[in-house]
């Protein structure tokens, strides 16, 4: 005579349930986070218009119109223009990846990264936003030492602005700002599967929600429709595999 002993297997319990839901909103921290990013762009927009009121100020009333000036202050104005782009890319991509989702699926103003927006990506994204102000930082540096006597270039009250081995520093920054780049950019790349092909996702997406046509009454009188899908992609209602 043979027992056999049956086992019951419960799921996790109350206290288990209620210590991962409080985990998981925790999440919920980092919202105060974004709204101070909020209020920092903020800032950034009144500091560009400050920068805009200066360059027309020394330009056009004040009459002392120099090109260096100028270039320097719209430098300075697509700077404040980048760290800006840097800020919202943050607030936006970091709140869709680690505090909940922005639904904004149909918008014609929906950003074109939010859709497949990750952690990677976003590393990504924020480091070449990081090269191209320390980009507009080392143009400007470089704008300044056109005017260099022997190794420094000194101010109007003969203070030390820039110098030899500062500008060293700041080129082998840029330079360490690239590397990091591009080492993100092939960890995210590796992270990735090789045999997955571009874009089949969103084919099988698309051929899903296509509309299906019919085969009802044209398959009973011997007639068919030949459809073409893309690889994975479930047939449509009533439809049949032929082989020839």
């Amino acid at each position: 005579m043979t027992m056999t002993t049956s086992r019951t297997t419960s799921g996790p319990g109350v206290a288990s349930r209620t210590l991962a839901g409080f985990i998981f909103a925790s999440r919920w921290l980092q919202a105060p986070l974004y709204l101070g990013l909020i209020i920092a762009q903020a800032v950034y927009v009144v500091l560009f218009f400050v920068e805009l009121w200066h360059l027309i100020h020394t330009a056009i009333i004040s009459g002392h119109i120099s090109e260096t000036e100028v270039m320097l202050s719209v430098l300075a104005l697509i700077d404040i223009v980048m760290i800006a782009n840097l800020l919202i890319m943050v607030i936006i991509g970091g709140y869709e990846t680690f505090v909940s989702k922005i639904r904004i699926s149909g918008h014609h103003d929906e950003p074109d990264w939010l859709s497949h927006v990750n952690a990677n990506l976003l590393k990504v994204k924020l480091a070449i936003s990081i090269i191209s102000i320390s980009s507009i930082h080392l143009l400007k540096t470089f704008i300044e030492v056109g005017r260099m006597q022997g190794d420094e270039v000194r101010g109007a009250n003969g203070e030390v602005i820039y110098s030899y081995n500062g500008v060293l520093w700041e080129v082998l920054i840029h330079l360490a700002f690239i590397v990091s780049a591009l080492a993100l950019a092939w960890i995210d790349k590796m992270s990735k599967d090789p045999h997955e092909k571009p874009h089949a996702k969103a084919h099988a997406r698309g051929a899903a929600a296509a509309p299906q046509p019919a085969l009802g009454e044209d398959h009973a009188a011997g007639e068919f429709v030949v459809v073409r899908l893309p690889a994975g992609a479930p047939l449509p209602p009533d439809a049949e595999l032929v082989r020839s």
